[in-house]
This record gives structure tokens, sequence and C-alpha cells, in this order.
């Protein structure tokens, strides 16, 4: 079948695989094949719109307590175009993009706007070829390999001092970052870190550079430290009321 590969990493078979094949196909073929050529850049406009949507339901249902500042920024974070093209390289998508040779040859095939956009047109025409729900799960699932359960809201930005900020609230050590990893060709090399603290494997991350993948596993320990923490946390007792006291 085609697109066997990238299907099976989507986790969704398409009905229709001409919207698929539109969704990889990029603006640049237009000038060696003519400009009524279809591209990619409708079905980007139409993901963007799910992908929004989902998020934005997601992180109003998940943190009743926060209002619009923090949600925004937290959608944004989510929603920026690195992030998207990181979710594009781990779909295998560049593989499969439709360039131009001029665009193939510029290295548009791993240029991280071509692969953001590719990302949301392929969210539009799961969109098109199922429903809102299916689209819905299929986002979720993508980033939750990234964001966890959402427990928190992802607007970190420097995961790495924040995470030893926390731990050296309750410990004189630092939290330790180990390459385990490294995979895939020198242009497009996958690294794989764990980060430990007094010995202990907190969480593992992945990313294009050793920096990446260090911040990723930063990020996935901070998640699960703060859930740890939460669930840790003595429920409230409301102070009783003294009794009167029986006279002698």
């Amino acid at each position: 079948m085609e697109y066997e590969q990238l299907q099976e990493k989507l986790g969704y078979a398409f009905r229709d695989t001409a919207l698929l094949k539109l969704a990889l196909t990029h603006p640049s073929v237009t000038h060696e094949q003519g400009a009524s050529l279809q591209t990619n850049q409708r079905l980007e406009f139409l993901g963007d719109a799910v992908l929004q949507l989902v998020l934005t339901q997601e992180l109003y249902q998940r943190f009743p307590d926060f209002d619009e500042g923090p949600l925004t920024k937290a959608r944004a974070k989510l929603v920026n175009r690195r992030t998207l093209a990181d979710h594009a390289r781990q779909l295998g998508l560049g593989q499969h993009l439709i360039l131009s040779k001029g665009e193939e040859l510029q290295g548009g095939r791993d240029r991280s706007s071509a692969l953001a956009d590719c990302f949301e047109a392929v969210l539009g025409a799961v969109f098109l070829d199922s429903d809102f729900e299916t689209a819905r799960a299929l986002i979720l699932r993508v980033f939750r390999t990234v964001f966890g359960e959402l427990t928190v809201l992802p607007i970190i930005e420097n995961p790495k001092g924040e995470l030893q900020e926390l731990v050296q609230a309750i410990s004189a050590e630092v939290p330790v970052y180990h390459v385990v990893s490294a995979t895939g060709p020198d242009h497009d090399r996958v690294f794989e870190c764990t980060v430990h603290h007094a010995g202990v494997e907190l969480a593992r991350g992945q990313g294009k550079s050793k920096k990446a993948a260090e911040s990723q596993a930063a990020l996935a320990a901070l998640t699960r430290l703060r859930e740890q923490m939460q669930v840790a946390k003595p429920a409230r007792k409301t102070p009783s009321r003294p009794g009167k006291k029986t006279p002698a």
C-alpha cells in the first residue's frame, strides 16, 4: 500500500490516500509542473485550525484555574514551528515530501518550515478523511510523546534550569544527563538522553541535538516529579470544632 509505513507511524489508515499525497505536496512543485497543480497549502490552513481547536479545548478542560493569558502562552508553546517540525521528523514526513528539484537540492526535505507546514496539512487531511474526534485522538497521541498527559502547563522556557531548582530544593545533588543513543544518518541524527538524580533515572528525551534531547528529558522529568508531588500532597483537613466541656 502507498505510504504504508507513514500511515503505521500515524496510527491512521487513509480511506482516500490522495488526501495524504496532497498533504505531502510542497508548494515548490508548482514552479515545475504549473500553477494549476494543487499543493498542501489549503490543507495546512485547515489542519492549523483543527490543531488549535483540539489543544485549546484540552488546555481549557485540564486547567480550570488558569485564565486566558497562561493558556494562550501554553498553546503557543505547543504549536510553535520548531515543535511541529520535530513532530514531523518523528513521523518521518521529510522522506515522503513531494518537492521540486530545486527545493530538494537546497535541503527542503529537512527544512523546519516545510516540515511544520506538512505536519499541519497531514492533520487537515486526517480530519477530511475521517472526522473531528479521530483527528483529535491522533493529535493528542502525537503530542503526548513530548508533553506527557498535560498535567502542568507547558510554558517552561528553561526546563533544565527549572529541574535543577526543583531537585536542589530537596537535595544538594544536581541532575546529571547522559546520551544513551544517537541514531540516523549524519544529516538527520536523533539523540536520546537520560536525566538522573541521586543515581536514579528520572526520565528520557529525544531531539535533533544533544541539547534538545536533554531539554526534552528535563521537561519529562519535571512533569513526572510534579505529578508525584501533587499525589503526595496531604489532603486538607477541616478543623474540628472543640466540643463543650462537661461541668465538673
